[in-house]
């Protein structure tokens, strides 16, 4: 760089605003910049690794985004510039190639980043695996910024995940969203790292997935020939998802949430189309727990045909092992309407019995495929429908909780069952929306009343702070705590679409992200959202640059000026 140019770029790095430190979100487990400074990236920078079907995509992925990224920080690092020698390589080493994305995979990696000098030209990643080294090819990304770009150097990074399960629900069947939305939520997912995109495919309002076995349940039960999801867009979302090291786990919600399946078969749904909560019904006599009712007939033979034929379709089109079956909210009134389930209870039998027919004639037929199942806390909490324990072999059985906080996880771990925390207290996305119902007198109030969350059953809305500050073992002892096999975020679609998919999940899932990474406590053990604050107005900034439009969580006077929006100087 001619001599006149290098002062002038010196001297616009002094007129800028800047902070001390470098940003990488979710924060590294081990993060060492003993001597703050960076160096430049040759623009002819090389990454080498070894060839993998879903690493090789990656790595040339992350070689045109560190190269053409060029990010610009709203609080460029303050250190000193070296531009000579610039960094020409990064060689990345994987000790075990062939672990698949399964959970429990190793994903730790180090890199190091040379300090300058004579030992400039190379970087370096070791991974155990392949999805381990994606993680550090992200990591490597964020320690990229400016034009002409830089790096910063003389960083060593140890890294790896604290929970194993880190994942984003999106339901696509109250709203449809295209699959290059799902793709870019993946992408999203990726950049934070996380590894879960649990797929609520299907619900009682429109049934997507096109099933080669039973295409009329899409092709009747969706919201029509544009809004399906056909098997090549279920490869593309899942070979995405591999190639960013994302899971995709399918979620086909059963025996309630099942008024789509009557538009192809009336004869296995009770009280499909019928007004969800008649006038004069007391709540616990509800024919579902929100417009939209249906629920499949346990006693009807037919039943499981058709949920047969579902699962081994579901299971070909999707290789994660584990199979979300729902089994969430079974409202007694629907069953109760059905004049079969009717005569079955007047003969001494019960509800609680029909749900455990129905899991004993599918659960078996799932883990025949060699799945582990997933199932909604109620399928053994409810207070109404609810199995016993020994219908749910924990082996075979995950527990997803959404109630209650960190009561209903304790209760789940305590009796054995691994689980999954998505406590609507903390991590639904939708809440704080208020009621979607039409012709609702709760908004008739006079000036003055309580609102009530406006409306939201489980308002108020979740701001990142209350999802960064949650402990998902909160009151679990030591074994208990390993069962927690990690968290999920939620978006439930009755309120949202793809004009509002971004900022409902961004930044807030980042908090997740990083808490359920590397946790929320520094060294000493105090909580760090003071800090959390600054990195994460950056890497919002960054996130959208990339493109995905996360919401603002400050005033952008507040991210340029670090520290002077906190409640309290630190």
């Amino acid at each position: 760089m001619p001599s006149h140019i290098l002062s002038l770029f010196t001297l616009s790095l002094l007129l800028i605003p800047i902070s001390s430190s470098i940003n990488v979100w979710p924060k590294p487990r081990t993060f060492s910049w003993p001597h703050p400074h960076s160096i430049l990236v040759s623009p002819l920078l090389t990454i080498s690794s070894p060839k993998h079907k879903y690493l090789t995509p990656a790595v040339n992925r992350y070689s045109r985004q560190i190269l053409t990224e060029k990010h610009h920080h709203v609080n460029p690092p303050g250190v000193n510039p070296t531009f000579t020698p610039s960094l020409k390589a990064l060689n990345l080493t994987v000790r075990d190639i062939r672990a698949p994305l399964h959970h429990g995979v190793n994903e730790s990696y180090t890199l190091t980043v040379p300090a300058g000098g004579a030992a400039a030209a190379t970087a370096v990643i070791a991974a155990e695996t392949v999805w381990g080294a994606m993680r550090g090819l992200e990591t490597f990304s964020q320690l990229v910024w400016g034009d002409p770009i830089r790096i910063a150097a003389g960083v060593f990074v140890w890294d790896a995940p604290i929970f194993g399960h880190r994942g984003v629900l999106l339901d696509t069947s109250r709203n449809y969203y295209e699959v290059e939305d799902i793709l870019r939520t993946i992408g999203a997912m990726s950049w934070n790292k996380m590894n879960v995109f649990h797929w609520h495919i299907t619900d009682s309002q429109s049934f997507p997935i096109v099933l080669p076995s039973e295409p009329e349940l899409a092709l009747k039960g969706s919201y029509g020939e544009g809004m399906q999801y056909s098997a090549e867009d279920v490869r593309r979302v899942v070979e995405f998802g591999l190639e960013h090291g994302v899971r995709v786990l399918p979620e086909i919600d059963m025996p309630a949430h099942t008024g789509s399946w009557a538009e192809a078969y009336p004869e296995i749904v009770t009280c499909a189309h019928m007004f969800w909560w008649p006038t004069g019904y007391a709540w616990a006599d509800r024919l579902a727990s929100e417009p939209g009712t249906g629920q499949l007939n346990p006693l009807n033979q037919k039943t499981y045909e058709v949920i047969k034929n579902v699962i081994r379709d579901v299971a070909a089109m999707f290789p994660e092992p584990f199979y979300h079956a729902g089994a969430d909210e079974v409202v007694s009134g629907c069953w109760k309407a059905d004049p079969s389930i009717q005569t079955f209870l007047a003969n001494n039998g019960t509800l609680g019995q029909l749900l455990e027919i129905f899991v004993n004639s599918t659960l078996p037929y799932i883990v025949s495929h060699n799945r582990t199942v997933v199932y909604w806390e109620d399928v053994l909490l409810d207070d109404t429908v609810n199995v016993s324990a020994s219908v749910l072999p924990p082996e075979n059985t995950i527990l997803q909780t959404w109630n209650n906080g960190p009561k209903n996880t304790k209760k789940i771990v305590s009796s054995g069952y691994r689980a999954i925390v998505s406590s609507s207290d903390f991590y639904y996305l939708d809440c704080g929306h208020g009621s979607w119902l039409g012709n609702d007198s709760t908004y008739d109030q006079p000036p003055g009343t309580d609102q009530g969350n406006g409306g939201s059953w489980c308002g108020p809305f979740k701001t990142w702070q209350i999802i960064y500050n949650y402990d998902i073992t909160y009151g679990l002892n030591e074994e208990e705590a390993k069962l927690v096999l990690g968290g999920e975020v939620a978006l439930w679609s009755e309120q949202a679409d793809p004009t509002v998919l971004d900022p409902l999940i961004w930044p807030r899932a980042s908090a997740m992200a990083e808490v359920l990474w590397s946790g929320n406590r520094d060294e000493a053990g105090m909580k760090r959202y003071a800090e959390a604050t600054d990195r994460l107005n950056e890497w919002r900034h960054r996130m959208v640059s990339r493109g995905v439009r996360a919401e603002p969580i400050q005033p952008l006077w507040c991210v340029k000026n670090p520290g002077m929006c906190n409640a309290q100087p630190i």
